[in-house]
């Protein structure tokens, strides 16, 4: 009676284990690249947020408060009628300042 040699049974072969190491290899680089592209993303994300906020800010800080800007210009009005009123300046002379300062 011959016997039969056991298939399959046993420690893998070559190819099994190369099979298997490649499996292996495949799945950890899929699992880091899918990492470092989540990580990329929320670095990305987190950094438009930033851009975003300091552009906010920039504009804030560019735009003159409309108050001060109102208050500015009272005070300047006020010195022109205080020097037309000491006679430091002739009425064209106002009239000319007043028109610069009013933009018209």
């Amino acid at each position: 009676m011959l016997l039969r040699p056991r298939v399959g049974r046993g420690r893998p072969g070559l190819l099994g284990t190369m099979t298997r190491t490649a499996v292996v290899a495949g799945t950890a680089t899929a699992t880091v690249n899918a990492v470092g592209n989540r990580q990329s993303r929320r670095q990305q994300a987190a950094a438009e947020q930033q851009a975003a906020q300091q552009a906010v800010v920039d504009q804030q800080q560019a735009a003159p408060a409309p108050a001060a800007a109102g208050d500015d210009m009272m005070t300047q009005l006020k010195q022109l009628g205080d020097m037309k009123a000491s006679g430091l300046l002739t009425d064209d002379e106002f009239a000319a300042a007043k028109a610069k300062l009013l933009g018209t």
